[in-house]
């Protein structure tokens, strides 16, 4: 009991004038106590085993070593996939950011006060995000069938949900006295938002696309196993082959242009600050 009350319950401070204030306690070790709990409970429900972790762990590096040294007889067949992966990569996250910006601005409580509009965009992207983008790139190949197509569909859908979450955020955290003063001097929402909203929300949007379509780079990668063409296409039939030194020469090339894309992205977004 006395540890219970050194813990939760709250200390009585006496100042110099004599009065006694109560200062709160800190929460930490409730929320410690919490997370230990959903840790126990998360081992127990999954069949964790930390035995098998270690005494199979080991197979791991066994199939890592079968990739090195890789195949670099096989790196002519890589750069078209690449390219696929690249194109739909870009193309994906142009569609999806553009799309974002309409819904986000409709998903704004400081710019629609319908609470009824709000409600159901809101609940359209969250329905959206919900999708993932191997569900979603299935789902296109039996809309535009098998290749790139259904790849750049499933990534714009992504990148659509995803922006359009963090925009909608952003224009709720801006200023809004200049948006307000443009209105009463008579100018219309639209004009009102290109000039007093769009200045302080385009550099944070910018960073996101940017940052997001160096996430779909890695994400396009893996979009062949369903059919969606790029790098994963020819991953996947390597993997099943269990042809290991070709994954790693495919390996090593993706991990190269994530850095390129990475690097680049960083450095535009630098410029954008």
């Amino acid at each position: 009991m006395e540890l219970y009350d050194k813990i939760f319950k709250p200390k009585k401070l006496t100042l110099a004038n004599g009065k006694i204030i109560e200062e709160k306690r800190s929460r930490t070790p409730f929320i410690l106590l919490l997370l230990l709990i959903a840790t126990v409970v998360s081992v127990r429900i999954t069949g964790f085993s930390l035995a098998t972790v270690i005494k199979r762990g080991n197979q791991f590096f066994v199939i890592l070593g079968q990739m090195f040294p890789p195949n670099t007889g096989y790196i002519g067949n890589i750069w078209g996939p690449l390219l696929d992966t690249i194109k739909m990569s870009l193309l994906g996250s142009f569609i999806g950011g553009v799309l974002a910006i309409p819904f986000a601005i409709a998903s704004s409580s400081n710019l629609i006060k319908n609470r009824i509009v709000l409600s159901i965009v809101r609940v359209f992207l969250s329905i959206v995000r919900t999708i993932p983008t191997l569900v979603a790139a299935l789902i296109a190949t039996y809309i535009w069938g098998l290749g790139t197509m259904a790849g750049t569909a499933a990534i714009a859908v992504f990148t659509f949900a995803y922006v359009g979450k963090q925009l909608y955020e952003l224009i709720e955290t801006v200023d809004m006295g200049a948006y307000e003063a443009m209105e009463a001097m008579g100018a219309g929402k639209v004009y009102a938002f290109m000039t007093a909203v769009q200045p302080q929300v385009l550099p944070a949007y910018l960073s996101v696309c940017l940052f997001c379509l160096e996430g779909n780079v890695r994400y396009a990668a893996i979009l062949g196993y369903v059919g969606a063409g790029g790098l994963g296409l020819i991953l996947n039939e390597k993997i099943g082959w269990r042809e290991y030194d070709s994954v790693g020469m495919i390996l090593i090339i993706l991990f190269g242009t994530v850095l390129v894309m990475e690097a680049l992205s960083h450095f535009i977004r630098k410029k954008l600050t």
